[in-house]
């Protein structure tokens, strides 16, 4: 018995699916030729669909996306206690205060004050507080030494002598401790201090006339002489 093929295997219809690819190749080609003949260029489909002033107002709302959108997130925030970076070049405006220039030993060997902060960079406390004292830096940056130091580098339960600042951290942040000349300690406070009540104890320290008399760092008067405040050698 002969078996009757399939239509759609049949040799007819092979054939015409063949010429009508063949021909379908053959009218791309003629186009593309007509195309090239006549100096056009085939732009991309969101080009002919989107004018150019479209384009460019789309890419600027992407790129304005890309920076407030995405990047807001991970801005700097002085009232949270994220770790955003060094807080004394990003809140206090003076990145040159880490690392100390100096040693706690080198200072109390030079009869230095010595001004030691405790802190850490993602304390919203210490982020406030890097202000005042890189404000004390400025007015007492020639004659006293700043010595920040991070109190996570603080063993708990480990002993420091006298002559590392680790030795008078009370566990809380921010502390400013400061010694005079002699190494003793003559402020020692936690928190939020105001600066002028630093500042008054520092001018008694270093001999200073009162705020109420001078504004600036100057000594008392001696022998009508007033004398700048400077390092001591």
């Amino acid at each position: 018995m002969k078996i009757q093929q399939p239509t759609f295997l049949s040799s007819t219809f092979l054939s015409s699916t063949f010429n009508l690819h063949r021909n379908r190749n053959a009218m791309a080609r003629a186009a593309t030729r007509q195309i090239k003949d006549s100096g056009r260029t085939i732009r991309p489909v969101y080009q002919q669909v989107y004018p150019r002033w479209c384009q460019r107002l789309l890419a600027g709302l992407v790129c304005c996306w890309l920076i407030f959108g995405l990047a807001s997130p991970a801005q700097a925030s002085l009232q949270d206690d994220r770790f955003d970076g060094n807080i004394f070049a990003l809140y206090a405006g003076n990145g040159s205060l880490v690392p100390p220039k100096v040693t706690l030993a080198s200072s109390l060997a030079s009869q230095h004050v010595s001004l030691l902060l405790f802190y850490i960079d993602d304390s919203a406390d210490c982020k406030q507080f890097s202000s005042t004292y890189s404000q004390l830096q400025a007015g007492y940056g020639r004659a006293a030494d700043f010595i920040p130091v991070n109190a996570d580098t603080v063993l708990p339960g480990a002993a420091y002598g006298k002559d590392d600042p680790r030795h008078y951290y009370s566990g809380k942040v921010p502390q400013l401790v400061v010694l005079d000349q002699q190494g003793d300690v003559v402020w020692d406070q936690v928190g939020q201090t105001p600066i002028n009540d630093i500042d008054d104890r520092l001018r008694q320290v270093f001999d200073l006339l009162p705020r109420t008399e001078s504004e600036g760092l100057k000594r008392r008067s001696v022998n009508e002489v007033n004398v700048e405040l400077v390092p001591q050698s």
